[in-house]
């Protein structure tokens, strides 16, 4: 479990994604260490049907649930042009794109959604009740990196705010609200009992609906509004869900003809040199730190330091 998630922080600061990197080690320190995950737990398949799977993460980690889930999709999809694998019992997984990069480099498209604790509210209401709930997908491309869309439904992540309030910073107007239902630019205000703006209005608020009932009523899982906030050290194991699909180009127009249509629309997209492909910024960003390593602060080096030695 240990290693599995040092691999994706590890992998998440590699792509210039630090509020999903290590900075994130004390978090999941934290978590085990006030047993809001089991870090003896192992995943467990506990249905299994065709092309469709259900994995129990039994309040570890979901490092290697996801792992796991990524490799049925895999092998579903190859046998039979569709997988699709739930996750229950689960938690916080990090940057979702991550975990789908198997499924691009094994020529398949891949889709995930997870849920999580309560941040965004119905809309018309003040209450959070569904999660940030983010949503991924790789497409494939011939002899290129895939494209990769990861986005959650909230104007910015939290772990955005995370950073925020780490460094003593303000967040900008509209991304956050108090737990009085107030924009704020306080990020303290916004993690303690806040709620985030979800990306379109109302449009957003129905996308985490959709994907909540995907992640959770689908996999048996718990909903955002009955798990505890991640970050808070004290509170329930969330039991929140996520779940991934792998299809296979070969079983519907042919890899070759799906291959030829992505190039003609990023061909079409690229026409307009202002525009930047979805998944470029990572590729770049992974080639620069793999020549020149990966840069920390040095309060989340002493504070990594001090775990270790712990």
């Amino acid at each position: 479990m240990a290693a599995v998630t040092a691999e994706n922080l590890v992998a998440a600061d590699l792509q210039g994604l630090p509020s999903h990197g290590v900075s994130r080690v004390p978090f999941y320190c934290g978590m085990l260490r006030h047993g809001r995950a089991d870090g003896t737990a192992e995943p467990v398949l506990v249905t299994s049907k065709a092309g469709v799977c259900l994995i129990d993460n039994r309040d570890g980690l979901p490092y290697p649930s996801c792992r796991l889930a990524v490799g049925e999709i895999i092998r579903r999809a190859g046998e039979l042009g569709i997988g699709f694998a739930g996750i229950t019992n689960s938690g916080h997984i990090g940057a979702l794109g991550i975990h789908l990069l198997p499924v691009a480099e094994q020529g398949s498209v891949g889709i995930a959604f997870s849920n999580s604790p309560a941040a965004i509210p119905a809309w018309g209401g003040k209450r959070p009740i569904f999660g940030t709930n983010p949503v991924a997908a790789v497409f494939p491309r011939r002899d290129r990196d895939p494209l990769v869309v990861d986005l959650s439904l909230t104007t910015v992540t939290r772990g955005k705010i995370m950073l925020a309030a780490q460094r003593g910073e303000t967040i900008p107007e509209g991304w956050a609200l108090d737990f009085q239902g107030n924009p704020t630019t306080d990020p303290r205000a916004a993690l303690d009992g806040g709620s985030l703006f979800p990306i379109a209005g109302a449009k957003g608020a129905m996308l985490a609906l959709v994907f909540e009932l995907i992640c959770c009523a689908l996999t048996g899982a718990a909903f955002g509004f009955e798990a505890d906030s991640f970050f808070s050290m004290q509170g329930n194991r969330p039991r929140v869900g996520q779940a991934f699909l792998a299809i296979d180009p070969a079983a519907l127009a042919g890899r070759e003809r799906y291959l030829d249509r992505v190039e003609t629309l990023v061909d079409a997209m690229l026409s307009d040199p202002q525009v930047r492909l979805p998944g470029n910024r990572r590729a770049e960003a992974r080639a620069a730190a793999t020549n020149q390593g990966i840069e920390i602060p040095d309060a989340l080096h002493a504070e990594l330091a001090k775990l270790a030695a712990a």
